[in-house]
């Protein structure tokens, strides 16, 4: 038989597929769709369906439509009032597409007609027909997803390629099995497709039925249990039971309503709770649940501890726990007096900055004892995680609130003196900026509503003072330092020292080794002789260690039966502690060429930079050594241009680069500087070592220099200071802008230091530098 090929209006459908002799309405929207329709109705009455490839695709081209479709009779039209039209087809020969023909409105194609290849009435057609026919009736008793009345009409039917069409159009298909189905003009291998597709949609409903099943006891279980739990209450109920879950719930909801939470969280509160009432004892969230309601009820709200608001008493505590640290303590009082004056002032946010073991910690710890208050202590150091600062949503295994939440938990009131540990040594990686969650912590303006991501609920943290400790401000990032008021403490004077050991630290060390102060007694000058020669620091912990070791062996010459008494004097602390450790007064034994003492300012304090040059024939090499950062290298460098730029006045041979190699040597250059200091000192020593000129031993020197030879001023001249006094100097060269900030200087370490501000080069080396060592001449 020869195929025959028409020109036929297309009409392409969206997730819907017509096999021959198939009779349905459809809903046509699209202007092109609906123009063809309006088209056929006034000619032959004739369409092709064809199946489009992709749903969501509103005009589809050529290739995106299937190239079989099913050639339909149009039986009756619809319009609608939402512009559609609905359509009444029937399904009447397969076709395939050869061309397609845009005349504007709509598709046209030339499409070959496709008949059935294999002979209606042969004997292996009537035997597949039985085949299926029993296998399709099986299917729909288990399905219920086709009528009796389908399965009737299926059985009427004679023609094998019909009945095959008829049966694949009600099976819950795939589009593209309905597709291929389509495409098969073998009625015989259309017959085999059918028997595949009804096995295998005979054993998924084998697994559906076996699912269902299991589903089903499941269900029937759950509801057995809740049908015993709720006979279980109403049994606890009559006999006054309160240990069982009913019981748990009730208490639950006591203390809800009995807490002191605000509305909004109590609201929310009793939310969960009967969602918690609701669920299984036995699930996993009934735990996540429990412990988050227990989080609720246990977090203060709105309880706060009353303040002590009497300043001298205040003062006499902070006085009894600390010597010195005038600033901290006055600043501390302020807060206490206006308090006192408003009692509305907001928590302040003090950092206390300064070097370790000056006892930034245990100040902390001193203001919540004076103002009466608890007192929370949570360590920075190390926390990578933004979550330790905000915590873990409920949805995490193992949520837990932040560490915020955690330690207001802890002092169970809403005004303690939260303490943050080492700010200075939090970092961030990929699971957040930790410092970033903390902005919103130390925000007066915005910690009255806090979010954490467990609680959900704002929380007030407006009441609490915030107290933060660092070592070095400059790891600190801008933002978070702009919320915070920085108090530095630079470290303790050797007098300060004797006298924190003499009435805080050697009574403790005492106590904690059991000794009495007839087992031991320490003299003044002892504590003296290990605060000079023993220890070297800003703070007092290495000197509380050597109390600690002075202790040790005095308790154990005791329990020998050795002394029954130990005297510390400044001749003994050898026998116990050893050779001394340090030199006291680092400064220079006699004057020198060539070597000049500089200050420098570290996170552990002040501290004395020993500078040396030495000058060779040679061809101009100027090599610097040290382990020197680039600010000390370009310090050097500026220096060197200033001597060559004023040799003639300096004295110096002019053509001194070209003839000599300079060597510049830092023996502490790994010492860790904040900011340029080291200009003038290097400056200095350059010109002692060219012209011959020794440098006074007892003069140190801190201050950056221009090329031009003026001094810029400096940072840290409080720790510089001490760190001069301790190593044994006696003047002290600083810049002339600096002068201000000598009244933070300690007086007994000003008493000591004679300090000579400068502008220029020119006057630096008029202090610094002695007469011409005759014996170096070169």
């Amino acid at each position: 038989m020869v195929d025959s090929i028409r020109r036929i209006p297309l009409l392409p459908l969206r997730g819907l597929l017509v096999f021959p002799a198939m009779v349905l309405h459809l809903d046509v929207g699209r202007r092109k769709s609906v123009q063809a329709i309006e088209q056929v109705m006034d000619e032959d009455k004739e369409i092709l369906l064809a199946t489009q490839k992709e749903i969501s695709i509103d005009d589809p081209k050529e290739d995106e439509i299937y190239q079989v479709g099913t050639i339909a009779h149009v039986k009756s039209l619809l319009k609608l009032p939402n512009g559609t039209v609905r359509v009444h087809v029937e399904g009447l020969k397969r076709a395939r597409i050869k061309k397609y023909i845009d005349t504007g409105e709509f598709l046209h194609v030339e499409a070959v007609v496709l008949e059935d290849e294999e002979p209606y009435a042969t004997t292996e057609a009537q035997a597949l027909m039985r085949n299926i026919l029993t296998m399709f009736e099986q299917y729909t008793k288990v399905s219920k997803k086709v009528s009796n009345e389908t399965v009737t009409i299926v059985k009427d039917i004679q023609e094998p390629g019909r009945f095959a069409d008829v049966i694949a159009a009600n099976l819950p298909l795939k589009l593209m099995q309905k597709q291929s189905m389509l495409e098969l003009t073998n009625v015989k291998q259309r017959l085999i497709k059918l028997i595949e597709i009804l096995n295998n949609e005979q054993e998924v409903l084998g697994l559906e039925k076996k699912i269902g099943q299991r589903v089903k006891k499941s269900m029937e279980k759950t509801q057995k249990e809740y049908y015993l739990r709720e006979q279980l209450k109403a049994i606890q109920k009559e006999l006054g039971d309160k240990e069982g879950r009913t019981g748990e719930v009730a208490t639950l909801r006591d203390k809800i309503s009995e807490g002191d939470m605000p509305d909004n969280v109590k609201e929310k509160a009793l939310k969960e709770l009967d969602r918690f009432e609701k669920m299984p004892a036995n699930s996993a969230e009934s735990s996540v649940l429990r412990t988050y309601l227990d989080w609720l009820i246990q977090l203060p709200w709105t309880y706060e501890t009353e303040d002590q608001l009497d300043v001298i008493r205040a003062e006499e505590i902070l006085n009894e726990d600390h010597h010195g640290l005038e600033k901290v303590k006055e600043r501390v009082l302020e807060y206490l007096a206006v308090q006192q004056l408003t009692r509305e002032l907001k928590g302040p946010i003090l950092c206390l900055a300064g070097p370790p073991g000056v006892g930034k910690t245990s100040l902390a710890r001193s203001i919540a004892r004076s103002l009466d208050r608890k007192f929370v202590r949570i360590s920075l150091g190390g926390v990578r995680d933004e979550a330790e600062i905000r915590g873990h949503r409920r949805t995490y295994v193992g949520a837990m609130p932040g560490r915020i939440i955690q330690g207001m938990k802890k002092a169970q009131s809403i005004n303690p003196v939260f303490l943050l540990d080492e700010i200075d040594k939090m970092a961030s990686d990929f699971r957040g900026d930790p410092s970033a969650a903390l902005l919103e912590v130390l925000d007066p303006e915005q910690n009255n509503t806090f979010s954490d991501h467990y609680v959900e609920e704002p929380y007030d943290l407006s009441k609490v003072m915030f107290v933060t400790t660092a070592n070095n401000i400059s790891t600190i990032p801008g933002p978070l330092l702009d919320r915070m008021e920085i108090i530095s403490i630079a470290g303790y004077t050797e007098v300060e020292k004797i006298q924190i050991a003499k009435n805080y630290l050697l009574p403790r060390q005492m106590k904690d080794h059991g000794l009495t102060k007839g087992m031991l007694q320490m003299k003044e000058d002892a504590i003296k002789k290990v605060v000079r020669y023993y220890t070297r620091e800003a703070g007092v912990r290495s000197l509380e260690r050597q109390l600690a070791t002075l202790c040790r062996k005095a308790a154990k010459k005791i329990v020998s039966k050795e002394k029954k008494r130990v005297i510390l004097t400044g001749n003994t602390i050898e026998t116990y502690l050893g050779k001394p450790r340090f030199r006291y007064g680092l400064a220079e034994v006699e004057d020198q060429v060539g070597a000049a003492t500089g200050l420098a300012y570290t996170s552990a304090g002040g501290d004395t930079l020993s500078i040396e040059v030495s000058v060779a024939p040679g061809k101009g090499k100027l090599s610097l050594t040290g382990q020197l950062g680039d600010v000390m290298k370009e310090s050097a460098e500026a220096a060197f241009s200033y001597i060559r730029s004023r040799s003639n006045e300096l004295e110096i041979d002019p053509s001194f680069h070209e003839q000599n190699d300079i060597h510049i040597h830092v023996p502490e250059g790994a010492t860790p500087k904040d900011g340029p200091s080291a200009g003038i000192t290097m400056a200095t020593a350059l010109i002692s070592a060219l012209t011959g000129r020794k440098v006074k031993k007892e003069v140190g020197m801190t201050g950056e220099m221009t090329l031009r030879g003026r001094v810029l001023p400096i940072g840290g001249l409080k720790e510089k200071s001490m760190s001069a006094h301790r190593a044994g100097l006696r003047t002290i060269i600083i810049p002339k802008d600096n002068e201000k900030d000598l009244e933070d200087v300690p007086k007994s370490v000003r008493e000591d230091l004679t300090y000579i501000p400068v502008t220029h080069l020119d006057e630096v080396l008029e202090h610094a530098l002695g007469e011409k060592d005759e014996s170096n001449e070169s």
